[in-house]
């Protein structure tokens, strides 16, 4: 219709002809209309493998971090005997760190991969090359054997490890929520996260067991090995599950939308890393303050505590790691707990109260912590890790939910990488840095406060997405009678959005609003006795 002669823009009764062409145009512009056809059921076979793989690549992915971690003044004697103590302790933090550098490229590469080629065969490629680069590290020779060719092997192995850990956790994630029902969404993907800091505890576990059963000459010389060599066949175990599992059905509608769009000669929406940006730089700088929330109060809990209780509060290295495994396991029970909460009152609620408990917990779990006896410092990690579980169990549910289903690994992967760069390696070390400056053991404190305050703005500005389809995805259930309850009460459901719903990832055509539909067919009633 033209903008410069609208009907009636004088008062004037519209010509005949323009009464014509509104009543020719006038069925496109009705309402679509849901049909139980275009609601996803969840096949529950698949959606537990799904689940099984993705986990058992995070908790591999956190071993390794806890392993090497705990083993940071071996691994620099190992790597690097002919230097002082601390320039060995030294290089060994900066191979840690070394990692996190590579973590933004490999979100970039595998994002980009995974939006192209789909998730599954993505996610495959990066445990592949995670359990190779973990098993071939503890094959490497030492440096009393090849010289400087073992730290550089070593570095090469760790930057590997980064790249391809860039690419795990976003498409994990993404794979998972996207597998998901909308109702159950949080739980399944906090299981995610319940992987990984079992994960992190169970690398704590080993190291601490051998530490305690081996002696310190014989660690240098074969022991440390044993841990990342345990990485092969756990590995291979979880290459096996995601092998089996198909591709996620919102993305594989989406693959099908696109290809039958470039047939038919029309362009489809591809996305590079400048394109995602450009389209998704809001939701991206909401996704990084969140995830630096998030990840500050999480590795001060894990990565930064042991070091702390060592070198600030006087436990002897075997006993500052001791002291964070059952606190670990803990949290990592009460994790799915969490996501299962966010799945009834919202993400945004669970997620404030992650930020609020961070805010008011932070001091007095120092204050706990630095009186000294054992009960007290137990005291002081469980209050640190009340406000880790109810964020951690809302991130993998949270943040695929704010980017389309066309570019969300890729996004996923730029937000996530970046912020885990910036705000989560370096957080042991702004920490520290923190007490050196200040002379306070309670600057950490205030720096997990303020890291808070920005993760509680940034939910205000996000959209609640619990119990509703993500962007670019048609609606999840579990059964065939949700998805008919679904259909029938769409015009009154205030969590389904139809008008926003992607039906043009659909291969059928809908039928025009006056005509029959999903609702009124026979096909799709809802069944005698069910809930509306």
């Amino acid at each position: 219709m033209s903008k410069d002669a609208p009907p009636h823009a004088s008062g004037t009764p519209a010509s005949p002809s323009a009464q014509a062409a509104r009543k020719i145009r006038r069925p496109s512009l009705r309402r679509r209309r849901l049909e139980v056809d275009d609601v996803n059921v969840v096949d529950k076979s698949m959606m537990k493998k799904a689940v099984g793989g993705t986990v058992v690549g995070n908790t591999m992915e956190w071993f390794d971090v806890g392993v090497y971690g705990y083993l940071a003044v071996t691994m620099g004697a190992v790597f690097l005997s002919d230097a002082d103590k601390d320039a060995q302790l030294l290089f060994s933090l900066g191979v840690f760190a070394a990692t996190f550098i590579a973590r933004p490229l490999g979100g970039v590469v595998f994002g980009r991969l995974g939006d192209r080629i789909g998730r599954q065969k993505t996610l495959a490629i990066t445990l592949i090359m995670m359990a190779a680069s973990t098993c071939a590290i503890g094959v490497l020779p030492s440096y009393n054997t090849i010289g400087i060719w073992a730290p550089i092997l070593l570095v090469l192995m760790k930057l590997l490890q980064g790249f391809s850990t860039g690419g795990e956790y976003a498409g994990a994630t993404t794979f998972v929520s996207e597998y998901a029902s909308d109702k159950r969404r949080g739980f399944l993907a906090s299981i995610l996260d319940l992987g990984s800091y079992m994960g992190f505890a169970l690398g704590a576990a080993v190291v601490s067991v051998m530490q305690l059963t081996l002696s310190e000459q014989t660690m240098l010389d074969w022991g440390w090995r044993i841990p990342f060599l345990v990485a092969g066949p756990l590995g291979i175990i979880a290459i096996y599950f995601r092998l089996k599992i198909e591709e996620s059905p919102a993305f594989q509608a989406t693959m099908d939308a696109q290809e039958a769009s470039a047939k038919a000669g029309d362009e489809t929406d591809s996305l590079g890393t400048v394109g995602i940006f450009r389209a998704y730089w809001r939701p991206i700088v909401l996704a990084m303050v969140l995830v630096a929330a998030v990840n500050s109060v999480g590795y001060a809990l894990t990565s930064y505590m042991p070091s702390y209780l060592t070198d600030s509060k006087g436990y002897d290295p075997v006993h500052g790691t001791l002291l964070t495994i059952p606190v670990l396991v803990l949290m990592a029970l009460c994790i799915p707990l969490a996501g299962k909460l966010s799945d009834r009152i919202g993400r945004r609620p669970v997620l404030w109260i992650g930020a609020g408990s961070t805010i008011v917990l932070a001091i007095p779990a120092f204050i706990l912590i630095d009186q000294g006896p054992v009960a007290t410092t137990l005291l002081g990690l469980v209050l640190l890790a009340i406000p880790v579980t109810f964020y951690v169990g809302n991130l993998a549910a949270t943040l695929p939910s704010l980017f389309q289903t066309s570019s969300r690994y890729g996004a996923m992967g730029i937000s996530y990488n970046m912020a885990v760069a910036i705000f989560g390696g370096t957080a042991p070390l702004i920490m520290q840095g923190l007490i050196t400056l200040t002379d306070n053991d309670m600057a950490p404190a205030y720096w997990l406060m303020f890291t808070s305050v920005a993760g509680a703005i940034a939910v205000i500005f996000m959209k609640e997405s619990a119990n509703r389809p993500m962007p670019g995805s048609m609606p999840s259930v579990d059964t065939h009678a949700e998805a008919r309850e679904l259909v029938a009460g769409q015009d009154e459901n205030p969590l389904l959005d139809v008008d926003a719903l992607p039906f043009d990832t659909l291969g059928s055509q809908q039928a025009p609003a006056g005509e029959p539909s999903g609702v009124e067919s026979t096909d799709n009633r809802v069944e005698p006795g069910a809930s509306r």
